[in-house]
């Protein structure tokens, strides 16, 4: 089988890449679920954007900056900021039913680290639903095919041919094309408490660094402040929204836990609010959202108000009890500005992918925005390059290595062993623990298996391991704290760390160990 473009993912990255394709290319989707199993569709948050008289884009750019502790790729960022407003209108023109006030202007809301109301919402707390099934009603052209699992690239010639995928009962097929881009989220279910779709498991992660790509800043791992705690488990996001709107996080006894904290208090940087609410449960205290102060809550957080009536939560007491949990990967398949990877003929967008937008630390609600300005980048470059459809032998650079014998941990255990000990806080000793734990499974050994005969649900292991191993690696390496990277061993931040990178790659015509370089 043979296409123009393959598609890895179906979140609001992938479908604003296939929206905005040439329409005599032929595209296929890959998702390993339902289109619409994603981040991009839970996604409660917003479009941040500056519409507002008294914003402007280099103010958003400013607080993208502040966010990621300037370690961000600030050409990209200033570009993306500069150019919100223009997709932002195209999709209001386009008829996306964003939320307005009782004159009729789009609402502007107001979330962690954003210095201005520039948070836009679609449907309360439905923002990533609705702008997904706006970009879905746009791709009828579009070949997609669901529940498939991408588990190989195919490389002839040290570009990027096509995908080895297999079907829901396990059945193989390869497919090949001129581009293949890699959109298939981050690593959230590698953690035991995560807001993430249960099918994030780091695949295009692992997909790309067994092919040899480059990785940068895996070490920087976004925990959302506020999951949804019940029965000793997260159970869904809490919208960074709800804290926009007044919302503040205490203890029982009534002390506000952000008050001396940050001069943002509850809507300081993520990683700050996280790491608040992180100490204050390992001393030994339960958190909540006190809630009591936003006026219809129901109406204006009905997604919020759901997870919390299936989870037994009755916030007419209000609060909701609230735990940190993964969230976001500000790092990934490193790219160039319109999502190439050190791969010719392989691309990466969306949280998969490492731009420099993010820096340490992704500013709220800049996500979505990320994934819509990338996504029309990436087909602008595309559509303006000729297609080749030239490939008839395929072999892989790195001859795969078929192995009969193997042993596997439990997800739940690689889930536990990663929140323990590459989570919210991060010591050279626990680091240095989880990395043996890791490399007990023979990491290595896997890094160059041939997958044609694995089971899906250890192919899924498999990337779970590889994808725990190089955030573990990074978080060993970077000795300082910087965003949503904290070591309690080094507290502080660095100067000489600011702007240099930990890049991981496989190099040479065999499987190597990992090759760390810093870069500036």
């Amino acid at each position: 089988m043979k296409a123009n473009v393959i598609i890895i993912g179906s979140g609001i990255a992938a479908l604003q890449l296939a929206k905005k394709l040439r329409h005599d290319l032929n595209v296929i989707i890959l998702t390993k679920s339902q289109v619409t199993t994603s981040n991009s569709y839970l996604a409660q948050g917003g479009i941040s954007v500056a519409l507002a008289a008294r914003d402007d884009p280099y103010k958003h750019y400013q607080d993208t900056l502040e966010a990621g502790r300037y370690h961000n790729n600030e050409k990209a960022v200033r570009e993306m900021t500069k150019e919100a407003p223009s997709l932002i209108k195209e999709l209001i023109s386009e008829g996306v039913p964003f939320d307005r006030d009782e004159s009729g202007e789009i609402k502007l809301g107001l979330e962690g680290a954003h210095s201005e109301n520039r948070i836009i919402h679609s449907g309360g707390d439905a923002t990533g639903k609705n702008v997904i099934d706006f970009l879905l009603s746009q791709t009828h052209h579009i070949k997609i095919a669901e529940n498939m699992t991408v588990y190989d690239l195919l490389i002839e010639d040290q570009r990027c041919v096509g995908v080895k995928v297999k079907d829901s009962n396990g059945k193989p097929l390869s497919i090949f094309a001129d581009h293949v881009v890699i959109a298939t989220g981050g690593v959230g279910q590698i953690y035991s408490f995560t807001s993430n779709a249960d099918t994030v498991t780091g695949d295009g992660i692992a997909l790309a660094y067994r092919a040899g790509a480059e990785l940068a800043d895996m070490e920087f791992i976004q925990f959302h402040p506020t999951l949804l705690l019940a029965d000793g488990k997260g159970a869904g996001l809490v919208s960074e929204a709800v804290r926009g709107e007044g919302a503040r996080l205490r203890t029982d006894d009534g002390t506000y836990i952000m008050e001396e904290v940050h001069p943002y208090k509850d809507l300081a940087p993520r990683h700050v609010v996280s790491q608040t609410i992180y100490q204050t449960i390992k001393n030994g205290k339960s958190v909540y959202l006190d809630i009591s102060s936003i006026k219809n809550f129901e109406t204006r957080f009905p997604t919020v108000a759901s997870i919390c009536r299936e989870n037994g939560i009755n916030i007419d007491t209000g609060k909701i009890p609230v735990v940190p949990g993964c969230h976001f990967l500000m790092g990934g398949i490193k790219t160039d500005v319109n999502g190439q990877t050190t791969i010719p003929g392989l691309y990466a967008i969306g949280e998969v992918a490492c731009t420099g937008i993010h820096g340490a630390n992704r500013l709220a609600s800049n996500s979505l925005l990320e994934g819509l300005y990338f996504g029309k980048r990436l087909a602008d470059f595309i559509n303006d390059t000729p297609t080749e459809a030239q490939y008839r032998y395929m072999t892989l650079n790195h001859p795969r290595k078929k192995r009969s014998q193997y042993n596997l941990p439990e997800i739940v255990d690689i889930k536990k062993s990663m929140m323990e000990r590459t989570g919210i806080s991060r010591h050279q000793e626990s680091l240095e623990k989880q990395l043996s734990y890791l490399e007990s499974y023979q990491i290595e050994e896997w890094l160059g298996a041939d997958l044609d005969d694995l089971p899906l649900e250890d192919t899924q292991k498999v990337f779970m391991l590889i994808s725990s191993w190089l955030v573990t690696k990074a978080a060993l390496q970077r000795t300082e704290s910087r965003g949503g990277h904290l070591r309690r061993d080094f507290p502080q931040e660095n100067q000489e760390w600011e702007k240099a990178q930990i890049i991981l790659q496989l190099k040479g015509d065999r499987v190597e160990p990992i090759k760390i370089k810093i870069t500036t």
